[in-house]
């Protein structure tokens, strides 16, 4: 028999997978579904890391996104998570700004984000990253949201999304995101 080194960093796509799973079964508003998940190949991982140290050229306010994209470099995966707004819920709470029968007919405005776009529809992608990274923490697996990822996401279209985050896994002696230190 021969030893296998740690073995664990052979897991981290099985745990992912089943990150995206708690992500898909997360409560949604009506029970519908406008989530989209996936997971980055690495030369995505590496396009990605390269659209954010770009993005950290804009000024000082954007040099977080160079230090996020050295977490990207240095993670095992990277999972992207998504709102895909197509409709909103109908409640007519007014969040948003709008009316849910006026919200579609709206100008779209794109920065970093695209919208406007339902603001319940936002709250289920918050549940539902917040039920991906509970089962990153159940297997040890050090994680966080990125709104950076997301960000060079979008602008390299890798999904179709109005609204993305990334979350970076890592399975290290030390957890990489803690202690970072602006670049």
């Amino acid at each position: 028999m021969q030893l296998k080194i740690n073995p664990e960093k052979e897991i981290i796509e099985i745990v992912a997978k089943i990150m995206l799973i708690s992500a898909r079964t997360a409560p949604k508003a009506k029970g519908e579904d406008e989530i989209v998940t996936g997971i980055l190949s690495p030369e995505e991982k590496e396009k990605i890391a390269k659209e954010m140290d770009f993005i950290g050229e804009r000024g000082e306010a954007f040099k977080f996104f160079k230090r996020d994209a050295q977490n990207v470099r240095d993670s095992e995966m990277v999972i992207l998570v998504g709102l895909n707004f197509k409709k909103p819920v109908g409640v007519n709470c007014g969040a948003c700004g709008f009316d849910c029968n006026t919200i579609l007919k709206q100008k779209t405005n794109e920065i970093d984000y695209l919208g406007p776009v339902c603001t319940i529809r936002a709250i289920d992608l918050g549940i539902a990253i917040g039920s991906l990274v509970s089962v990153a923490k159940e297997f040890s697996v050090d994680n966080r949201v990125m709104y950076s990822i997301g960000v060079a996401a979008r602008k390299l279209g890798l999904m179709e999304a109005q609204i993305i985050l990334g979350i970076p896994l890592s399975v290290k002696g030390k957890n990489i995101f803690f202690d970072r230190k602006p670049l």
